[in-house]
């Protein structure tokens, strides 16, 4: 284990804090709330991208690109939009610095802009103001957009890739004939964003839709996903809004439909963004660093060998090259780490705390043998195997690891989700880090009592849970149905 690197059960955010540093995912940058995401850490962004990328255009998606500036007035056209990022806003006011003799500068202030512009906290507004030229007939439609972005929202508490001033994210943005397309297309990219999660990242998640007070400021509905991480608070993975006709409406977007009337078209917006770095961290990482599922570890397989000498350097290349491009001719990521500047131990402990799900040792005595150690990093569990045997074995070994720390983390989950019924047990179990089912009445007046007395937020509706009869927790007026209550990020 990394000297200072702090245990989860001492102190969870530093333990989390510690990791993103030491695996060299992240670092603090020079500017206020911003980070710099450092190569190993953008190498697993680009996994996740490349992913998520054919998952959009396999869904009949296309990127496009948006500006970064959007003139303050498109914010003011849609009521709830503007009150929900307002606090949030970078502005832009003036164009032009001025430089003085000393070498000092100052904004100048005869280069202040008309209308100021704001960085871009989200695109809906200068999207829609775009899609206006695109749209005047149903043939138009739908459009599919996606976009590969950044985005700025001023926060006063940061966290390495949990929260930052500037994050990099996908946003997309698709206009529909009907209020049924659109609410279809907004199902859809959860479902996909679900598969993403589940099937790349090894996160189990919660399907759902949110609150009125806990949607996107201008949509009808926010559905989304939701995951436990390990001390048991929840995060949000990614949302899907159906926006209904309102940003239609606040740019006058409207399509001659198939009877030749004149209506407003139909709109969705859905992101997910580096917030999942962060999710993949607390969702498998452990005391002896980071844990990556196989799908999306920029290296997948580490090989190291252990010499003396070049002679036996040169013997042990011999072997290992060939079972290198035995697997990279399977499609995966392999390091031959042959540095002489660096011994052996010292590379065992590197690629366990950056997460490599497989670590293989070759050294003499193996060549002799045939056989080479091989480690996962899942479990830590050691095993010798045939060399000639490994091209099999380690794909198969990849899956079960993949496999393994799904199963792993839904266990995880289900063993810290529970029903409860009465307040009081309801403020003993939420400060132990549970998911909570419990009953609530309906009203946002309940739902902010409950945050304000407790910290905890609905985190879904869950479209798996089924109607059932009871009692608000807190107001004890009647219920139809249980929602997921939990502390967050």
């Amino acid at each position: 284990m990394a000297k200072n690197f702090t245990k989860r059960e001492e102190n969870y955010s530093e333990w989390y804090n510690d990791l993103v540093v030491r695996a060299d995912l992240a670092e603090s940058s020079a500017v206020r709330g911003c980070m710099v995401i450092k190569p190993y850490g953008y190498a697993i962004w680009e996994k996740m991208q490349a992913a998520l990328d054919k998952m959009f255009k396999d869904t009949g998606h296309q990127n496009a690109y948006f500006p970064l500036f959007i003139p303050k007035s498109f914010f003011s056209r849609e009521a709830d939009h503007v009150a929900g990022f307002a606090k949030e806003c970078a502005v832009v006011t003036h164009y032009r610095l001025k430089a003085d003799e000393a070498g000092g500068v100052s904004v100048d202030p005869a280069a202040r802009l008309e209308e100021e512009l704001i960085v871009r906290p989200t695109s809906e507004t200068i999207i829609w103001n775009t899609y206006k030229g695109w749209i005047q007939s149903y043939r138009d439609l739908p459009i599919l957009v996606n976009q590969w972005a950044n985005v700025v929202r001023w926060e006063m508490r940061t966290r390495l890739f949990l929260r930052t001033a500037e994050f990099l994210w996908q946003e997309g943005h698709t206009a529909h004939a009907t209020r049924e397309e659109a609410e279809a297309e907004a199902r859809r990219m959860l479902d996909v964003y679900a598969d993403f999660a589940e099937n790349f990242m090894a996160m189990p998640v919660i399907k759902g839709t949110k609150t009125p007070n806990e949607r996107f400021a201008g949509a009808l509905e926010t559905y989304c996903i939701e995951a436990m991480m390990q001390d048991g608070k929840a995060l949000q993975a990614g949302t899907s809004h159906f926006l209904g006709q309102n940003f239609a409406k606040a740019f006058d977007v409207t399509f001659l439909n198939k009877e030749n009337k004149l209506e407003h078209v139909w709109a969705t917006s859905w992101g997910v963004s580096t917030r999942l770095m962060g999710a993949l961290i607390m969702t498998h990482s452990d005391d002896h660093g980071l844990v990556l599922p196989p799908k999306l570890a920029p290296i997948q397989v580490a090989i190291v060998p252990i010499f003396k000498n070049a002679e036996q350097l040169a013997q042990i290349s011999e072997k290992v090259n060939a079972i290198k491009a035995a697997l990279e001719a399977q499609g995966i990521s392999v390091k031959y780490d042959d540095r002489d500047s660096q011994k052996p131990g010292w590379k065992f402990t590197e690629y366990e705390f950056k997460g490599v799900p497989v670590r293989i040792a070759v050294g003499p005595r193996d060549l002799e043998e045939g056989t080479a150690e091989v480690c996962r990093r899942d479990t830590l569990e050691k095993s010798v195997h045939a060399m000639d045997d490994l091209a099999k074995f380690i794909p198969a070994l990849l899956d079960e690891i993949q496999r393994n720390l799904f199963e792993r983390a839904l266990k995880h989950r289900e063993d810290n989700t529970i029903k409860v019924d009465t307040w009081e047990e309801f403020k003993e179990k939420i400060e132990q880090g549970k998911f909570i089912l419990a009953h609530w009445d309906g009203t946002s007046e309940t739902e902010q009592k409950i945050k304000d007395e407790t910290k905890a937020t609905i985190r879904a509706l869950s479209l798996d849970l089924p109607a059932e009869e009871g009692k608000c927790i807190y107001s004890g007026q009647p219920s139809h149905r249980r929602v997921i209550f939990a502390k967050a990020y």
